[in-house]
């Protein structure tokens, strides 16, 4: 697995889908941003992260799940209405929002150890909601059959998931400087923005995800 080839293919299919990606998730994306603004306007600057994190969790995975099947669908080359992505995507959210909660304390709890801990389990988890999603494996086996895979792997998937990310960040920090106060319409159109370029990750894990279970199968 070379990861200039998986993000390289990744940038590709993500550019060639683009419209599709955005109106599958954009418009999820957009209400959350908006619901946690709305939530932190009145709550208050001090409030807690957590109410955000609450949010996420209603709405994430929503349109992770959705991603997900598209990206498989195309990958066999099958055309599905997104009506019935969202069916789908329904359905998986119970199991999918405790998987993400479950990962998300796990990560955090982590990071409080020296940082480290909580990236080596970020990365160990990164194939749960695939395995979740598009295999139908329970919670616990899709986090111990994703931690199997990535097994020798560690590395190679931190570097994809960090160049995948950073033109998100890099955006968040050129848009911050040019905006340090930004008002609400133009916070929501940032927060918007940086979810969907985050998107790109979920592309290139994917990628990554089918690659490692082709050669294993091989």
């Amino acid at each position: 697995m070379n990861p200039l080839s998986v993000l390289r293919d990744s940038l590709y299919f993500f550019r060639r889908h683009l419209a599709s990606i955005v109106q599958l998730c954009l418009p999820l994306i957009v209400l959350e941003a908006l619901a946690t603004q709305l939530l932190y306007r009145q709550l208050g600057d001090s409030a807690s992260p957590v109410y955000g994190m609450l949010v996420s969790l209603l709405l994430y995975p929503l349109y992770s799940a959705a991603l997900i099947l598209y990206l498989d669908t195309r990958s066999q080359d099958q055309h599905i209405a997104k009506r019935d992505l969202f069916a789908r995507a329904v359905q998986l959210w119970p199991p999918l929002a405790l998987l993400i909660m479950i990962s998300t304390l796990l990560i955090m709890a982590g990071l409080a150890l020296f940082v480290f801990p909580g990236i080596w389990i970020m990365i160990n988890l990164v194939f749960a909601e695939y395995l979740l999603v598009l295999r139908g494996m329970p919670l616990m086996q899709a986090m111990r059959e994703s931690a199997r895979m990535t097994t020798g792997h560690f590395m190679r998937i931190l570097v994809c998931v960090f160049v995948s990310l950073a033109p998100a960040w890099l955006l968040d920090g050129l848009l911050l400087m040019a905006f340090p106060d930004p008002a609400g319409g133009v916070q929501l159109a940032m927060d918007s923005l940086s979810g969907l370029l985050q998107l790109f990750s979920s592309v290139v894990l994917f990628r990554i995800f089918m690659l490692l279970e082709a050669n294993a199968g091989a």
